[in-house]
């Protein structure tokens, strides 16, 4: 039987397990964990492990008063991934509108939010280092 997942808001104590699980994920958003701070960041917990976490930057004065947030990161660790980890952190995102630029060639990523009802909706050229590649920004709602 699989261990129940946790879902909670990240702390201090949580600065070295991000630049870890960063480092594994070397296409990904590479920030200084405490930059994470700023924002609302939620970990997910596995047997008292982190296994992920999901970084939303909450928008003021959404469309027609709709709700409005921005993924900026989601990552997991690899010796977790695809096992519901992300679909765990994306599900407890509360927000009638949410927006995020995926590198475009990272096709795992683009189907993932294209089964949570994702649709591009923008194209943006060399937007990200390390290799420089471009976007394709996607909305919900």
């Amino acid at each position: 039987m699989a261990e129940a997942m946790t879902i909670r808001p990240m702390t201090m104590a949580d600065l070295a397990v991000i630049e870890r699980i960063q480092e594994a994920n070397p296409t990904g958003a590479q920030w200084n964990p405490i930059d994470y701070l700023a924002y609302t960041t939620t970990m997910a917990e596995i047997g008292g492990a982190v296994v992920g976490f999901l970084c939303v930057h909450p928008l003021p004065n959404g469309v027609d008063g709709r709700t409005e947030a921005e993924i900026l990161n989601l990552a997991i660790d690899p010796a977790h991934k695809r096992k519901g980890v992300a679909t765990a952190l994306l599900a407890k995102i509360d927000f009638q509108v949410i927006y995020l630029d995926v590198r475009e060639n990272n096709r795992p990523a683009l189907e993932f939010y294209r089964k949570f009802g994702f649709r591009k909706t923008g194209h943006r050229r060399k937007y990200y280092h390390h290799p420089v590649e471009d976007s394709i920004m996607m909305t919900r709602g």
